[in-house]
């Protein structure tokens, strides 16, 4: 089996490869291409990458590209962690909104349409490739933010596509290591849009323990979550870290433009993953990675990827961004949720849902019309439809602001707009 890994020279990578390799007996690649332009970082990734392979004598080729042609042909699989502009390109998409008051994020709000509009059409056109040059079952695995709206995008498309993050497993690994239990032993029923998820119920052992939990261990999931314990028991729920932009918006900016933004912390961090990985005695992927997030990332694509390929038994469960098709009655058919699901080489099933309580359907709603606007808007351009989208998001919503946010995001972006 190939796997294409296009985006392959980012300081990610090294997770998806020590997954790949921890987790062999689920998933047999037999070769891993990483795909970049940028021909300095891909180099020092692959190399690090191949260190990594033969400290534990796995058999996996590794190759090495900067044709995405040659690294999706005959492909089964092609994931998708891309990032248009750089990491300059985030931090200016961190630091425009500041200006108008509204929060500076690179998934959310004027940054996460900013992100969106320089990535959307870059992806629709590796999907034509990939329909053209990969395997005839391959699937696209989109990784990249805002992982929403660029699967969405893809799933309009008719590409055989799914979205993946890593809040799930990653708040399942949190509540294990509370409780001291396996992470297996911990199901979650985990719904909502892409960063805009809450977990409303915690099983273990078949019973619903979220109440016990959220009582002994509020305090911890608070500060995970970012948000005061008394919110997460009003809600009844654990609300994902980025609910942290729409509950405490007001403070959260203020935070951001008196501290600065987490582009240049990030920028710092992969500096030196760099300079570590450039180190030919490092064969193991060091612990600095975990600052850089996306913690458990590579668990979570091996599995995912396993399952839809029929390495491992149909029905295994997963987190994925699907069609909503009906699993929350209030969303139309077409609209991109992340949810819960069963996996299986025929595609993702969303789990039943339990019932939404009306205030966080009604955010849920609102946010998933602005990703359908804020999909048009990336494909087709214009400042109308900047405005409109802009307009629309309930992190900013008022009409100046729209405005003034649309010029900013427009200038700062005219490089990756063929329109502008």
């Amino acid at each position: 089996m190939k796997l294409a890994v296009i985006g392959g020279g980012s300081t990610y990578t090294p997770e998806l490869v020590d997954g790949l390799a921890r987790m062999r007996d689920q998933l047999n690649v037999e070769e891993l291409v990483l795909m970049d332009p940028n021909v300095d970082r891909l180099a020092i990734v692959a190399d690090f990458a191949q260190r990594m392979l033969d400290q534990v004598d796995s058999q996996i080729v590794l190759t090495r590209t900067t044709d995405q042609t040659q690294a999706i042909e005959d492909s089964h699989a092609v994931l998708l962690q891309l990032r248009v502009g750089g990491q300059s390109a985030r931090a200016i998409d961190e630091s425009f909104p500041l200006e108008c008051n509204c929060i500076g994020q690179e998934t959310t709000g004027a940054g996460g349409l900013a992100k969106a509009m320089r990535t959307v059409p870059l992806v629709l056109e590796l999907a034509q490739n990939v329909q053209r040059h990969a395997h005839k079952d391959a699937w696209l695995i989109d990784f990249t933010n805002p992982v929403g709206i660029v699967t969405r995008a893809l799933l309009d498309q008719d590409s055989r596509a799914i979205g993946l993050c890593n809040a799930a497993i990653g708040f399942q690994r949190f509540i294990a290591q509370l409780l001291n239990i396996a992470p297996h032993q911990v199901r979650l029923a985990h719904t909502g849009l892409n960063h805009l998820t809450w977990i409303r119920q915690v099983f273990v052992d078949g019973k619903d323990i979220l109440p016990e939990l959220l009582h002994t261990y509020g305090d911890a999931l608070a500060r995970k979550t970012e948000l005061p314990v008394e919110l997460l028991r009003f809600q009844k729920a654990i609300p994902s870290y980025y609910l942290q932009y729409f509950y405490r918006h007001d403070e959260v900016v203020s935070d951001m433009s008196s501290s600065g933004t987490r582009a240049a912390e990030v920028i710092k961090i992969e500096q030196e993953l760099l300079e570590l990985y450039r180190d030919p005695e490092l064969v193991s992927k060091p612990d600095l990675l975990d600052q850089r997030g996306g913690a458990y990332y590579s668990e979570a694509a091996v599995e995912l990827i396993a399952s839809l390929l029929g390495n491992v038994p149909s029905g295994s469960v997963s987190s994925a961004n699907i069609r909503n098709n009906g699993a929350l009655p209030f969303l139309d058919d077409q609209a991109v949720i992340e949810t819960m699901c069963t996996i299986s080489p025929l595609g993702a099933t969303a789990l039943e849902i339990p019932t939404v309580d009306p205030a966080l359907a009604g955010l849920i709603s609102h946010v998933s019309a602005y990703e359908e606007l804020a999909v048009d808007t990336a494909i087709h351009g214009g400042r109308d439809r900047v405005v409109k989208a802009l307009f629309a998001h309930p992190l900013i919503g008022q009409w100046e602001q729209a405005n003034k946010l649309a010029d900013l995001l427009i200038a700062s972006n005219k490089d990756h707009l063929a329109w502008a």
